[in-house]
């Protein structure tokens, strides 16, 4: 095996905040590994290449193009690397600093040409962020289904935190032009060509995410239109837990209208999960605060999600209507 050479992929639109916090934690990596910064300028009104000018410190490639989705600036990105790996994050992420020297550790002793990473939520966040986090990341949310495990135990990497090797991209294409969705799409294709994909447990960032409720709905309502569309073009990969989120929505403005029919039992069931869920969430940040909050962004993403779901999947397997004709604004026509 060659020695690894990693570029890591960053594309950018409109956060030049975000790239700053994002370049400072690289200055604080641990090790004296060598590494170069990628960033794709996604046809951003409002540019980082000032930002990025001040961290002489660092290798980084700046690049600026017309808008053309984060997948197409992905692409873009790897195409103009000078490594043999590529380690793909999100402008809205924070690296911890140990970050590389445990993707190098791993990847020296268990090469494989695709990983993921987890993420987790920074001391410094704000309690919206970390409940956000709570809901996107727990195991008792859609956190269990989003980049969960498909027919042979294969990993989901999502392409906040995804590290992809020169040859499998090549053989790859890369990421498509549908957002969200491009990273699982990829995934799917990687295990098709006989790529294996895996999850590196330690290798967690730390992931900003959407700052208000409502760029969160939008977020994950987004994630319910795409996953039957990717069950539509990967069949194999559809799972009956896709459908928990619809399935809670349902069930719980049911148990609302039984309960004032004076059927209490299934409107109780709801309670307890949301009690278990207030004291993980509780546990994990120590904050009642977060808690509170965590119990709210449950009900918007399973809503969101479940809403879009169902949406999606009555229009392309009911209806069959094509995907990009009925969600354009899932596709971006610009990519290459």
């Amino acid at each position: 095996m060659k020695a690894l050479q990693f570029s890591f992929i960053i594309p950018v639109f409109n956060r030049p905040d975000e790239v700053q916090e994002l370049l400072s934690s690289f200055s604080s990596l641990d090790g004296d590994l060598s590494f170069e910064i990628v960033i794709v300028e996604d046809g951003s009104s409002i540019d980082c290449k000032t930002i990025v000018e001040n961290f002489d410190d660092l290798n980084i490639a700046y690049y600026y193009k017309e808008n053309s989705g984060p997948g197409d600036s992905r692409n873009y990105g790897m195409q103009k690397a000078n490594g043999n790996y590529f380690i793909i994050l999100d402008s809205d992420c924070l690296l911890p600093k140990q970050y590389l020297t445990i993707v190098s550790n791993y990847l020296s002793s268990n090469f494989v040409h695709c990983y993921g990473g987890p993420d987790a939520a920074h001391s410094s966040f704000t309690d919206l962020q970390k409940a956000i986090n709570f809901a996107m990341t727990s195991y008792i949310t859609t956190g269990g289904i989003r980049g969960g495990r498909i027919s042979g135990d294969k990993f989901q990497p999502r392409s906040f935190n995804m590290g992809l090797s020169k040859e499998a991209f090549l053989k790859s294409g890369g990421f498509g032009v549908i957002h969200p969705g491009e990273d699982p799409d990829l995934s799917i294709r990687l295990n098709d060509l006989g790529y294996n994909t895996i999850l590196i447990n330690e290798a967690y960032v730390y992931h900003k995410r959407r700052i208000s409720w409502k760029k969160f709905y939008q977020q994950v309502h987004k994630f319910g239109l795409v996953r039957p569309i990717l069950n539509k073009w990967h069949p194999k990969t559809s799972r009956l837990t896709y459908w928990f989120p619809t399935l809670f929505t349902i069930g719980f403005i049911v148990s609302i209208v039984l309960f004032l029919l004076n059927y209490q039992f299934f409107l109780s069931v709801y309670i307890v999960y949301l009690v278990l869920a207030f004291i993980l969430a509780f546990t994990q940040t120590l904050s009642l605060s977060v808690a509170i909050q965590s119990i709210l962004a449950i009900f918007i993403q399973f809503f969101g999600y479940g809403y879009g779901f169902l949406k999606s999947t009555f229009a392309i397997s009911i209806l069959n209507k094509h995907p990009e004709q009925r969600f354009p604004k899932l596709f971006f026509k610009n990519a290459k």
